[in-house]
């Protein structure tokens, strides 16, 4: 039997919630400039959504005390795992960032770290920051690579990435796209390139929120901050050249001193009478770190989430994947193989998480806020059922007092007696992507 966990409120300060209407986001009247037909389309959908709003929906779940006490207390109750073991790298990964970077004195650095730990110990920002964490570390660690001394850097790979392209493909892909060059094609892959992929995190994180199963944001947030990470630390260890410098400078050796190039780039500020990508990329902390490509990373795992949320516009996202593909080649800035390691390192942060920790989307619901449970896991895998709100903890409120849950089943908690087959994987294991805290105040009862 299939195990929902709904949730139920006994303060009474929410029984006075459930008993008014619940608000929706959005604007209480329209400006009267507006057209009448546009207003009364919003008014109607604004109509449906209150209709749908569920009294024990998550949208009433959001944490709002300020006060540290909640966080000790659940750091208390917590049940540690080896999960846990994600904090202590990103902290390694902080402290070594911090540690390298130059022209940011002791006192800014420490002024740092103090507000992020205070950002933590407060419940109504952690449940953000939380999540968002591994994203964070990811551009503390990128930024501070160009302070990386080179006596401790490995050579640079020149020759790697041209052979292995003329072995899988037969041919060098960037130099055949990006050898005919117009206007028209400039513009087509600038689109993607130097625009889409900088607002589509944002953009695929609303989505997530307003239109995914409560716990997928977080999901996406920590599949996306790890993604990254792993990336950046892949090209510190194996550097590599990109096609702009075959093109520039043939496969002679490389050094850590030279500035990075814009590449094709370059067309779209001389259009423009800018100096935006021309200067941004001479000054790129990490200028060869062709493999893998992070953009690829970021279309394939959008594409991936995405998909999951909207799957019948899935063959969209792949539209949007294979047009930033061409553009990356088409600007000389990767090869056809840096484009593949980075899908497939997306792909895997992807299906482990839905195996493990993604909500599933049920299909008779449009928006978050109309759930009353959530179920974690592929439904083919056996695991089905197990799936509660425990994965979207950082948007409950930790007092035991405050909240409780109630099965359908015979089941407890997302468990399972010991008659009736494993523990739950949620139990087991949701601690790694928990958005909360470092802990997990749900316990067994």
């Amino acid at each position: 039997m299939t195990n929902k966990s709904y949730l139920a409120f006994l303060d009474s300060s929410t029984s006075e919630m459930l008993s008014s209407k619940p608000k929706v986001p959005g604007l209480s009247s329209l400006p009267s400039f507006i057209p009448h037909r546009v207003r009364r389309k919003w008014r109607a959908t604004r109509s449906r959504i209150r209709s749908h709003v569920s009294p024990t929906s998550s949208i009433a779940s959001l944490e709002t005390s300020f006060s540290p006490a909640d966080t000790l207390r659940s750091l208390r109750s917590h049940r540690w795992s080896f999960y846990d073991g994600q904090y202590l790298f990103l902290a390694i990964v902080w402290i070594f960032s911090l540690s390298v970077m130059e022209g940011s004195g002791p006192f800014a650095k420490t002024f740092a770290a103090t507000m992020l730990m205070f950002g933590l110990v407060i419940p109504i920002s952690r449940q953000f920051l939380l999540p968002f964490l591994p994203a964070l570390t990811w551009l503390l660690l990128f930024y501070s690579c160009k302070f990386i001394s080179a006596d401790y850097r490995p050579p640079i790979w020149v020759r790697v990435l041209p052979a292995l392209e003329n072995i899988l493909y037969g041919s060098n892909l960037s130099n055949i796209l990006s050898a005919h060059k117009h206007v028209v094609l400039d513009i087509l892959a600038w689109l993607p390139y130097g625009i889409v992929h900088y607002v589509s995190p944002v953009v695929v994180s609303a989505c997530m929120f307003i239109w995914g199963p409560p716990g997928t944001l977080p999901i996406w947030a920590r599949a996306f901050g790890y993604m990254n990470i792993t990336g950046v630390i892949i090209q510190i260890i194996f550097p590599c050249s990109p096609p702009w410098y075959e093109n520039t400078y043939g496969l002679a050796p490389a050094n850590y001193g030279m500035p990075g190039d814009a590449a094709g780039l370059k067309a779209i500020d001389k259009l423009f009478g800018v100096d935006l990508y021309t200067s941004g990329f001479h000054a790129s902390p990490m200028v060869f770190g062709a493999f893998p490509s992070l953009h690829s990373g970021w279309a394939t795992l959008e594409t991936l989430f995405m998909g999951h949320v909207f799957p019948k516009l899935f063959p969209v996202y792949v539209c949007y994947t294979m047009w930033l593909w061409w553009s990356t080649m088409y600007f000389s800035h990767h090869y056809a193989v840096d484009l593949v390691a980075g899908s497939l390192i997306a792909g895997i942060g992807y299906f482990w998480a839905r195996a493990k920790f993604l909500p599933r989307v049920q299909e008779d619901k449009a928006f978050r806020w109309e759930y009353d449970y959530v179920e974690i896991g592929d439904p083919q895998d056996g695991l089905a059922g197990y799936g509660l709100l425990d994965i979207y903890e950082e948007f409950q409120p930790q007092s035991d007092e405050e909240w409780t849950a109630g099965s359908s089943s015979s089941f407890s908690s997302g468990t399972r007696s010991p008659s009736n087959g494993p523990r739950s994987p949620v139990e087991e294991s949701h601690n790694m992507w928990e958005g909360s805290t470092v802990a997990s105040d749900h316990e067994m009862r």
